[in-house]
């Protein structure tokens, strides 16, 4: 495929881990999943990006939650996430169904000597500053038994940060295949690679909007249950150059339109979620707010236990 470099085989170690990985975690739910699926309706194309109104248009200062006090009816659990005989496996099965929707950053990377590329979704992603542009992205396991696209990032320093749309869920999902080591996930997929300017490693063509990345540091996580034990690496990325495609980004360059990105987000499991509707709600101005506020006796002073 045009712009793929040929991979080479090396170490299949972090490949034979994600298998055994997946094996352990049982993300799949289902016996049969194909069986499942056809029993489910079709994919709705129908459906559009809308704004609706919030639940609760008429909320008040002071009226708390918008469902009528049902929420307060439900006791909760405390969970020790070190708790004796506990696996770690549960807390990230609890951590991924409860942290929702999470982000995708598909990431594409390039070995330092351009022998070898990779392209993986990863949902411990976010951004999280703006001047400069700053991104993380988390990957499971240690250093020692690093991931191709976190070896590919901490050798050249560079990745290519891509957000995945609705247009191509099925490819974006099939590249986290545990193929042998050395087989493109570009191929496999389908996907197209476009040149970036300021980094080696491509871009996904299909992506709506996609971030050339250079790698600022990254910060290796301990176990506490096994003391010596790798068990996560951060990646703190900067963004130098933004990629959007022309008809979805305003006119000021500023904004994208998410009826045309449609992007997807990841839920616990298997799941992936889809964004179809949203809620405009502006930020309180003092100055008004409090117009409701202070006659309601709502202006109290802040205290221990709140």
């Amino acid at each position: 495929m045009s712009g793929e470099p040929e991979q080479k085989k090396q170490d299949p170690s972090a490949h034979e881990q994600m298998l055994d990985s997946e094996k352990h975690v049982q993300r799949n739910p289902h016996g049969n999943f194909k069986d499942v699926e056809a029993s489910r309706p079709d994919w709705k194309e129908q459906d559009t990006w809308a704004f609706t109104k919030t639940k609760n248009p008429d909320w008040k200062p002071g009226q708390g939650a918008n469902d009528g006090g049902e929420c307060l009816k439900h006791e909760h659990v405390d969970i020790d996430p070190y708790q004796d005989g506990r696996p770690a496996t549960f807390n990230y099965k609890l951590l991924i169904s409860a942290i929702i929707p999470r982000p995708i950053g598909f990431v594409s990377t390039r070995s330092k000597n351009g022998s070898s590329t990779n392209l993986a979704p990863y949902s411990y992603f976010q951004v999280i500053n703006h001047d400069p542009p700053l991104f993380i992205v988390g990957y499971a396991g240690g250093m020692d038994k690093a991931k191709d696209s976190l070896r590919n990032l901490t050798e050249s320093g560079e990745c290519c940060i891509n957000i995945i749309s609705e247009h191509y869920i099925e490819a974006a999902n099939a590249t986290s295949v545990n193929a042998p080591y050395g087989v493109s996930e570009w191929a496999l997929t389908g996907l197209t690679p476009a040149p970036c300017k300021d980094i080696k490693a491509s871009r996904v063509k299909e992506a709506i909007f996609s971030v050339e990345g250079k790698l600022v540091e990254t910060k290796e996580f301990e176990s506490r249950a096994t003391p010596g034990k790798k068990t996560g690496v951060l990646a703190i990325i900067e963004g130098v150059r933004f990629w959007a495609r022309e008809d979805a980004i305003n006119e000021d360059r500023n904004i994208i339109d998410p009826a045309s990105l449609r992007p997807m987000s990841r839920l616990g499991g298997i799941t992936y979620g889809r964004l179809l509707e949203g809620i405009e709600l502006p930020r309180p101005d003092w100055d008004e707010f409090k117009k409701e506020a202070e006659p309601a006796g709502l202006t109290k002073p802040k205290a221990d236990g709140q």
